[in-house]
């Protein structure tokens, strides 16, 4: 019960939050170009949020965030609090940090702004013909210095345990010769159930391991990279039973 009523006041908090702050600073970001004060503010909600509904973060390995070099950051996905956590973790990069997001979260009123604003990429997995271009453009954004957070899992997991990976950020990692930085987050899946809207106080862990090089290598290594990074988070998480 009381951790409904913090969901509910952290939900409300956040909503009154976009409206006075959010959407005046969004229409000054599409009007000047200019992405930082909405990262700031992206920033701080995710900070309000957190301390609103009693997350605590514990961050891991920060010294293998890629500061002044473009990275893919690969990380595992059971919650909708690990897409936030990993944001706010990689705040040092802001504004050159961006997410590879599924394209059916651009039906979200405003949140679809807010992505474009970013130079968020969307993703349809399930069509080459957007999917395809939609990599070529995020490795084209690597290589001029912007990085990308990726869930490669494609879906959030039912059970916690990883599911496998798909290839798409692996390849745009390989196409720029940008480092993989793995991110094992563990702890979301207790603090908010699929299915359920409710967050229960909790601390996340947010582990940056070692980067995986592609330096020198090309589209054939693909397989030998998604499991060098799945193997990264894997023994990162905690394991069943």
């Amino acid at each position: 019960m009381v951790a409904a009523a913090r969901t509910f006041a952290t939900f409300a908090s956040l909503s009154a939050y976009l409206l006075i702050v959010g959407v005046p600073i969004l229409l000054w970001t599409i009007a000047s170009r200019d992405p930082r004060a909405l990262y700031r503010v992206g920033g701080f909600g995710v900070r309000l949020g957190f301390a609103l509904c009693g997350i605590r973060l514990n961050i891991v390995g920060a010294e293998h965030i890629q500061i002044g070099r473009a990275a893919v950051y690969v990380a595992n996905h059971a919650s909708n609090l690990e897409p936030p956590a990993v944001f706010f973790a990689l705040r040092s990069l802001f504004p050159l940090i961006s997410v590879v997001y599924k394209a059916e979260l651009r039906t979200v009123p405003i949140l679809v702004w807010v992505f474009d604003a970013a130079g968020f990429v969307p993703l349809e997995r399930a069509n080459r013909g957007q999917s395809l271009p939609a990599v070529d453009a995020a490795s084209k954004a690597l290589t001029a210095g912007r990085s990308f957070i990726v869930f490669p899992e494609g879906t959030r997991s039912r059970t916690g345990e990883l599911l496998p990976f798909k290839k798409g950020g692996f390849i745009m990692a390989i196409q720029a010769q940008v480092p993989i930085v793995p991110v094992a987050v563990s702890g979301a899946s207790a603090a908010m159930r699929r299915g359920s809207m409710v967050i229960r106080p909790a601390t996340l862990q947010v582990e940056f391991a070692p980067p995986v090089q592609t330096a020198g290598l090309d589209f054939a290594d693909r397989a030998s990279v998604v499991a060098a990074a799945r193997e990264a988070i894997a023994v990162r998480l905690p394991q069943p039973g």
